[in-house]
Order: C-alpha cells, then sequence, then structure tokens
C-alpha cells in the first residue's frame, strides 16, 4: 500500500522500520471514528466550495458503504497500511480516483487522529461511566437488603464500631459516585474537535471549523490550532480517572476477600464468582475479586507511561504520540472489564449475617459508646474517654464483655458515680443495634440515614441516564 507522504522517486523505507513506525494494528480501532470525522469534513469542503459539492456527496456515500462492510465483515483494515487514515484514504482512492485524493485538502494526519481519538475518548468516558453506575445500582441492590444487617467496622484492620453492611456497601458507592463525576468531567472537556487545525497552524483553505465540530457533534472547537495537535489531556484524564476508580474497586475487592476468607467469614461467593482449586476440592476462591486488585496495577503503570511519553514531547505533534491508543485501549478495555466482573462480584455477596452479628462480641466495640454515655451526663470527653478505658481494662481482665458489666464494676473511675450512672441503663445504652441507630448524621449508619442515601443514589442515578 502506498505512503500519504512517498513518492516514487525516493527509496522506500527498510522493512524493518516501516514494520516499527506502523500503527495499524493498534489504530484500526479507530476506523468508524475516523470514517465519521472524514464524513463530516467532506461535507464541509464541498460546502466551502474547495471541492465540488458532487466529489463531496460521492465520498461521504462511499465513506458510509466502507463503514458498512467493515460492520458486515465483508471489507477487513489492511494490515500492510501505515496506519488507519491511509487505509481510508487508500480505500477511497482505489474506488472513486481522483476524487479520493480530494478528502485531505485542508486537513493533515495531525488533526485526523486527534479528532479521531479525541472522539473515541469522549464515547469511552460516558462508556465507563455508565458501567461505574452500573456497580452503584449493584451495590445498593445489597446494600437494600441489609439496612439493619449489623457488623463490626475496622481501623487498621482492628475491629472499631458497629455499623452495617449496607452502610460499608454504601462506602463504596460513596468513591464510584466520585469516579462518575470524574469521569463525567473528563468527557465535557474531551468535546471538543480538533479538525482543521492542520499539521499545526490550520489552512489557507477556507475550512470551516464550526461546521465539522457541529456535523461530528463535539460541542466546540479547540481554541489554538498548535495545542489542537499536540493536546492529550482527553486520554491522561481518563487514564487518571480509571486510576482512581481501580483504587476504589481495588479496595472493595480487598473486602470481599477478607469477608470470604475462613478468619472472618462474613460472606460467601456464589460459584458464579468463585473458582475451585486444583489440588484441593473443598476451596473456593475469590479469584475475580483478586485478579481486579491486581490489574490496578496495570492501569497505574499505562497512566504513568503517557504521561512520561508526553511530558517531554515540544509542541506541536511527535510521533511519540503514536504509543498513547494502546495505553489507552488497554485501559479502556481493562477498566470495563473490571466494572462488569465487580458487578457480578457484588451479585454473587452471599452474607452470613449471624457470623458477622456474632462478631460485635469481641473486641470492645461499644467502647467509644461509653464515652458518649458519660459526655451526655455532663462529663468532659477526655475525662470520660479515661473512664471507659479503665471499664475496658476490667472487662479484659475479667473476661467479659462491656453488656455484661455490674455496677461494681462502675467503681472503676469515678465519673461513673459523679455522672450516677447505673450498670443497667449503661447495658442498654451499649445494645449493638441502638448503638448503630444513635448514629443519625448524615453520612451514617442509622438506618434511616442508609435509607436517605440509596434513595438519593437512586434519584441520582434514574436523572443521570
Amino acid at each position: 500500500m502506498s505512503r500519504l507522504w512517498q513518492t516514487g522517486e525516493v527509496e522506500g523505507l527498510d522493512p524493518a522500520v516501516e514494520k516499527f513506525l506502523s500503527s495499524i494494528e493498534v489504530d484500526a480501532r479507530l476506523v468508524f471514528e475516523d470514517i465519521e470525522c472524514s464524513q463530516a469534513h467532506a461535507i464541509m469542503l464541498g460546502e466551502q466550495g474547495i471541492i465540488p459539492a458532487q466529489d463531496a456527496s460521492a465520498l461521504v456515500d462511499e465513506l458510509a458503504k466502507i463503514r458498512k462492510e467493515l460492520e458486515t465483515g465483508s471489507l477487513q483494515v489492511d494490515p500492510s497500511a501505515e496506519d488507519v487514515h491511509s487505509f481510508l484514504e487508500d480505500e477511497l482512492t482505489r474506488r472513486l480516483g481522483d476524487i479520493g485524493k480530494t478528502i485531505h485538502a485542508g486537513r493533515s494526519r495531525n488533526d485526523q487522529v486527534a479528532a479521531a481519538f479525541k472522539l473515541h475518548v469522549r464515547g469511552a468516558c460516558r462508556r465507563t461511566r455508565g458501567l461505574v453506575q452500573k456497580a452503584i445500582a449493584a451495590c445498593l441492590d445489597v446494600a437494600e437488603e441489609n439496612i439493619e444487617t449489623l457488623m463490626p467496622g475496622y481501623t487498621h484492620l482492628q475491629r472499631a464500631q458497629p455499623v452495617t453492611l449496607a452502610h460499608h456497601l454504601l462506602a463504596w458507592c460513596a468513591g464510584l459516585e466520585r469516579d462518575a463525576g470524574r469521569l463525567a468531567d473528563a468527557a465535557a472537556r474531551a468535546d471538543e474537535s480538533p479538525l482543521g487545525a492542520g499539521a499545526l497552524a490550520g489552512s489557507g483553505l477556507s475550512v470551516d471549523r464550526e461546521r465539522t465540530a457541529g456535523l461530528i457533534g463535539f460541542a466546540r472547537v479547540s481554541t489554538n490550532t498548535m495545542d489542537a495537535v499536540a493536546d492529550r489531556d482527553a486520554a491522561i484524564e481518563y487514564a487518571a480517572a480509571s486510576a482512581t476508580l481501580m483504587v476504589h474497586l481495588s479496595r472493595a475487592c480487598e473486602d470481599i476477600v477478607l469477608w470470604a476468607s475462613s478468619e472472618y467469614g462474613f460472606a460467601k461467593l456464589s460459584p458464579r464468582a468463585s473458582t475451585g482449586s486444583s489440588i484441593m476440592p473443598q476451596k473456593r476462591n475469590p479469584d475475580p475479586a483478586e485478579l481486579i486488585r491486581g490489574k490496578a496495577g496495570r492501569i497505574f503503570g499505562n497512566l504513568q507511561a503517557i504521561l512520561v511519553m508526553e511530558k517531554g514531547t515540544p509542541y506541536a505533534y511527535n510521533r511519540d504520540l503514536q504509543e498513547d491508543k494502546a495505553l489507552f485501549f488497554e485501559i479502556e478495555e481493562t477498566v470495563n472489564g473490571a466494572l462488569g466482573t465487580f458487578c457480578v462480584l457484588v451479585k454473587s455477596l452471599e452474607p452470613d449475617v449471624a457470623r458477622m452479628r456474632a462478631a460485635l462480641d469481641e473486641g470492645y466495640l461499644e467502647a467509644t459508646d461509653v464515652a458518649e454515655f458519660l459526655v451526655k451526663r455532663g462529663v468532659p470527653f477526655r475525662t470520660a474517654y479515661q473512664a471507659s478505658k479503665l471499664l475496658v481494662a476490667r472487662c479484659i481482665e475479667e473476661k467479659k464483655s462491656l453488656r455484661d458489666i455490674t455496677q461494681a464494676d462502675c467503681t472503676v473511675h469515678e465519673a461513673f458515680g459523679r455522672a450516677g450512672v447505673g450498670a443497667a441503663e449503661l447495658v442498654q445504652y451499649l445494645e449493638p443495634q441502638a448503638c448503630v441507630a444513635r448514629r443519625m448524621q448524615t453520612g451514617g449508619p442509622a438506618p434511616l440515614r442508609v435509607r436517605e442515601q440509596i434513595e438519593r443514589l437512586r434519584t441520582w442515578l434514574a436523572s443521570a441516564g
């Protein structure tokens, strides 16, 4: 296949160099975006009188035929082409003769690839955001069934305070909601057209950039032609948003791995989301959760690679930028696959409600509530903290829980006596369900607040589309 920049008068590239420079294996994925941008460009060329209107119409129609043939499989992208853009122009020339050669007037491959790639990135932001919303919906479905399912909350992997499973799942949702916002912001910033920027300085032809942007569906045109072909911020933003998203998925998957372990035993995973051992018949392994956790590292690495690739390139276009697409497409495939798998994981959770509740009976998770009980009786918090600490120490020494204390135990600190604390009253106050129900702050684990959070997220999902 001919090269757009080559004439027959010079020696051709060495085959090894030619293979090294080729990007067709990667950027063939942009063929439909390139067709869409090329059709808009052809329409504009005809409207501006740069080429005859009938030629523009022929180009648009032939591009539509090429698209249909590619979709049905009757036409394949030629692997010998230098890139997908060369393939399409060569195909148009093969079919239409000299008319096909007019398609490139007023544009460069620099703005051509920038436009097709930005169109793809904008779509990727929207597609991944939709999958994030599905992941949130999956979490909400399980949360709604477990609004009053008590379990320990942890800090430093130590049992800390009573919460509910629904509250824990909503913590995942909070991070995912921010991820959806980041992807929406990235899509909005990617919604501008580089087409018409040419190699870096535009064209002396009467190119109408606003017209092509409108035909493609971009909200605006880029404000500087040099920046238009140098800019890869949209790809970086998607990669960065994906990296943060994978942090959240990885942390949630770490929770799932812990919950499914024999040591925790808080949940099982159905066979839809767990695998067996090749040697130990009794085992079910949370492999999907572990692999999501592992694949997060690939996303982080690709983000770093894109940043390093771009940071040393002078304005405007440099061939280094060819490498962004392979990195980007791997990020896109990985994060979308992880989101789909995460949805299945969440739906496959089988909580052990009794085991979660029993875990609240060890670790003195009500200690903070002892201190707060005293605060309500007028005791300064730091004094109340010391009194609660001494009461816990007494219970540890006597190998009993805080809900087994007697009036004699309240003599460990004078604050209990000064506040007129009765052991029976305090024990009732320390019931885990009561401890959770009292936490009525916005975003807290109290069932009323959890229901409000679920309702808000359901409303947001319905309006987000």
